[in-house]
């Protein structure tokens, strides 16, 4: 009988099992058909799911419905922007709401939302994104039976981001990483929902950060009337950072919008409830803190918020004489005042007000005050502001917790009065802006990452006056570097509270400038732990003029003396206008740009060089050696104007890589030093015609251009006594050369056997000899060069020609005179008739001559080359 039990009791577990695992196909379809249908039968937007799941087993007893990745689409006026989408919605219902049939809703009693998104946007016409049911008649009508019915006990939302934006006040809230969970009957009309919720809340308004990631909190009951659509808040505690507020009143949506009838307020008065506005991350664990005095926020809202009114409210912020100071610390903040409302009493949101009547407060002997007041906030605020006092910045550490690397010290003293309207700001219309007051800051030293040593401000005083503000004294030094600073502000405004550029013009005076001690790049980790080095960036905000004068720059190894100019910093780059300085012992003016706009710093510049040292400058800067190899060979001066552009490294030194332009030089006063040139040495073993020593360069002027680490060089002449010299050619950076140089040569320099054989021609032949073009091919690179010549082609060449003329000068003596040289017949006066010797073989004259020639030809060129002369017998 047991037996048989246990056997039933498995058979049904196992049905069970298997009917719980079948019923998701069974009825997967049908809920789909139904979650589409709910959807598309009530909003006029783009709906779309990418599937959805049934599960019996995941809620257990309950049936689990999954929704993956569900979004809804807007349409016109707001096509394509998200309303709505949610990563994993889960309904949960009873297993029997699965049976009922097609004309019975179903009952959901629970619902969670994971990885959401909400968007509630307001264009500038007052419409909304979120009205999307469907009204009109003509649209597709609803079917008379509903697919879904609630009967929802609880329901939870994790990872939420709610945006909400209003265009025509320009205004954005989000409320990010929001955790809520609630729980009620919303079978019934009357419930009371039992809710917690987490967030961070910031907040803009008019470009202007209020709140950014501000920690909130609420658990609350809410008594809610479901048929009258009111919330009333009933038990709650909330936290605004760590600053607890309780709430009275009710929310309720009427047909014009929601009705708002709220108060609330500090449970507590303690002064810590003032530091628990303050982010966790900065002000420590206030629960140490001694306070003493109160600190109280005590508002109220009532009225309609609609397309155009908010409701009146009244915001009070007090304090009165209080202090604290954290256990760990030496200093305290005492006489604490705080007196602000905010107000708005009309409904209207441009009548808006801001007072705040007093902040003071006072670190040992120093006070400070100050008093504001803000209106028309909507439209176009208006400003007026007073501060006057000392803050010892040593102290502020001193006193609070705040977190550096290294403390801040100076002394810092205003009495500043200030009224302006934020569209004269933001047009610059300066002459809106009333300001009177003077700003001055003592003994500050600053060290922080972004700074490349430590930077001291020794005085500096900021005059504020109705057109400008002035910096009338700025004495600075960071490194073994002094800065010297006057000028104005012209838009400083629009810099602090609209993101804008800030404008000046400025006159800067130093008597030692290291570039260096200003510039260092950035070091940053990346997400995989690897610290990367980025280069130096010209500030984007800055757009001023700067006329300068240093005694003396140091850049990269350079020494620059009585260094002139004006900069013009703009838009990420520096564009530099006759800037002039002395080194290398001359001038060089320069103008141009630098550009860090872009991941690569780039340069293009224009240089002039005056009367400088050629072996100091083609020394120290490796761009000119690298372009024009002759430090320590040719030694005087230079005049030379340089065009070229390239990318710089992170240390903003140029990359030779890159650099591409062109150069023009004449030398002065030069002088070669041959001993120092593997070049010039090889070449004067190959051409002994010339003494390189003895070279003179002076007046000798070169053009050459550059691009991608090759140099071309414009061919030009080199005046040896009266032998000149074509140099033309190719090097690269890298030192490997391709160079031709044509040497005009006069005939007697090719050796004294040349000279010998020139001699024996008559002088008019001699002055037909014409210069002897010899070349040479400079190959390898200059500390090995490889250097091939054609001097023993132009030898034999010049020898033909000398030959030649050697015979036409026998054929020009006439036959009188060669047949006396060769012993030949003469006249016979006694008319007899000589002898014949008939066995010889008989010639002309005419080849007599010829056969001599040849002979006496051959015996010269034989001498001309060393050959062996007869002995005498």
């Amino acid at each position: 009988m047991v037996k048989k039990v246990l056997k039933g009791l498995g058979i049904f577990l196992l049905v069970t099992i298997i009917a719980l695992a079948a019923a998701p196909f069974l009825f997967k379809d049908k809920i789909k058909e139904m979650i589409a249908k709910t959807l598309n039968e009530n909003v006029n937007a783009n709906i779309a799911f990418e599937d959805v799941d049934l599960s019996l087993f995941k809620s257990f007893p309950q049936a689990n419905v999954t929704i993956e990745k569900l979004s809804i689409i807007t349409k016109a006026p707001f096509e394509k922007d998200t309303l709505l989408y949610a990563g994993e919605t889960n309904v949960t219902m009873s297993v029997k709401e699965l049976f009922k049939g097609d004309g019975e809703a179903m009952n959901l009693e629970s619902f969670s939302v994971v990885d959401g998104i909400v968007n509630i946007i307001f264009n500038k016409d007052g419409l909304g994104n979120f009205d999307i049911a469907l009204k009109d008649e003509t649209e597709k009508k609803p079917s008379d039976s509903k697919p879904f019915a609630l009967n929802i006990q609880d329901y939870e939302v994790e990872n939420l981001k709610f945006t909400y934006i209003d265009e025509g006040s320009k205004m954005k809230m989000v409320l990010d990483s929001i955790n809520h969970e609630g729980k009620g009957n919303f079978a019934a009309q009357k419930l009371d929902l039992d809710t917690k919720t987490t967030a961070k809340l910031s907040f803009d308004m008019d470009k202007m950060n209020y709140m950014n990631n501000v920690a909130i909190s609420l658990d609350a009951i809410l008594g809610i009337d479901l048929e009258k659509s009111k919330y009333e808040f009933k038990d709650n505690k909330a936290l605004i950072n760590q600053l607890p507020l309780e709430f009275n009143g009710f929310i309720q949506m009427v047909e014009v919008g929601q009705t708002y009838d709220l108060t609330f307020k500090t449970p507590t008065s303690d002064f810590k409830n003032f530091l628990g506005l303050i982010p966790a991350a900065y002000s420590g664990d206030i629960n140490k803190v001694k306070t003493t005095g109160q600190f109280s926020v005590d508002g109220k809202v009532k009225g309609n918020l609609t397309k155009t009114t908010i409701p009146a409210f009244d915001v009070k912020i007090a304090s009165n004489n209080a202090s604290f100071q954290y256990p760990d610390l030496p200093k305290s903040v005492k006489n604490i005042i705080i007196d602000t409302q905010i107000i708005n009493e009309t409904g209207l949101m441009n009548d808006t007000y801001m007072d705040l009547n007093q902040l003071s407060f006072s670190i040992d002997q120093d006070v400070f005050n100050a008093k504001a007041n803000i209106r028309n906030i909507a439209t176009n605020a208006l400003v007026d502001a007073e501060l006057k006092g000392v803050i010892n910045l040593a102290n502020v550490t001193k006193a609070y917790p705040v977190k550096l690397d290294k403390p801040l010290t100076g002394i810092l003293k205003a009495d500043v009065k200030t009224k302006f309207d934020m569209k004269s700001v933001e047009t610059s219309q300066y002459q809106n802006i009333q300001n009177s007051g003077i700003v001055s800051l003592t003994g500050f030293n600053y060290e922080g990452p972004e700074m490349a040593k430590p930077f001291k401000i020794n005085q500096a005083a900021v005059a504020f006056n109705p057109s400008q503000i002035r910096l009338n004294q700025f004495d600075a030094k960071t490194g073994t570097s002094d800065l010297q600073v006057t000028g104005t502000l012209d838009n400083f405004y629009g810099f602090v509270f609209k993101n804008q550029i800030l404008k000046g013009n400025f006159n800067m005076n130093s008597t030692k400038l290291v570039v260096s001690d200003f510039m260092a790049p950035t070091t940053t980790t990346t997400e995989e732990g690897k610290k990367t080095t980025e280069a130096v960036k010209i500030p984007s905000f800055l757009d001023c003029s700067v006329t300068a004068k240093a005694r003396t720059v140091v850049y990269d190894n350079l020494n620059l003396q009585d260094v002139s100019g004006n900069m013009v910093i703009r838009d990420e780059a520096v564009a530099l206008n006759n800037l002039k300085m002395s080194v290398f012992g001359g001038n060089i003016g320069l103008t141009g740009t630098v550009s860090t706009k872009g991941n690569t710093p780039k340069f293009d510049m224009n240089l002039g060089f005056n009367a400088v040292n050629i072996a100091e400058s083609f020394t120290q800067l490796d761009m000119l050696k690298s372009i024009a190899p002759i430090a320590g060979v040719v030694n005087g001066k230079i005049n030379s104007t340089i065009k070229l552009s390239g990318d710089l490294q992170q240390d903003m030194t140029p990359n030779l890589k890159t650099i591409s332009g062109d150069l023009f030089g004449q030398l002065l006063s030069t002088t070669v030093n041959e001993k120092n040139s593997a070049l010039l040495t090889s070449l004067s073993s190959n051409v002994k015609f010339i003494d390189m020593s003895k070279v003179n360069l002076n007046d000798v002027k070169a053009a050459l251009s550059f691009k991608d680490g090759k140099v071309n060089v414009k061919p030009f002449d080199i005046k040896y006594q009266d032998i000149t010299v074509n140099v033309g050619g190719t090097h690269g950076f890298d030192q490997n050369m391709n160079y031709n140089l044509k040497f005009d040569v006069p005939a007697k320099y090719l050796g004294k056997d040349v000279t010998n054989l020139i001699a024996k021609l008559t002088p008019a032949d001699q002055n037909k000899i014409q210069n002897i073009p010899v070349n040479a091919a400079l190959g390898g690179n200059f500390k090995q060069p490889k250097i091939t010549t054609d001097m023993k082609q132009a030898t034999t060449n010049l020898a033909t020609q000398l030959v030649k003329m050697q015979k036409d000068k026998y054929i020009n003596q006439g036959t009188t005179a060669l047949g006396n040289l060769l012993g030949g017949t003469k006249n016979n006066t006694s008319g007899t008739t000589n002898a014949t010797d008939t066995t010889k073989t008989t010639t002309t004259p005419k080849e007599d001559i010829k056969n001599t020639i040849k002979d006496k030809a051959n015996g010269a060129i034989k001498d001309l080359f060393g050959g062996k002369k007869k002995k005498k017998e």
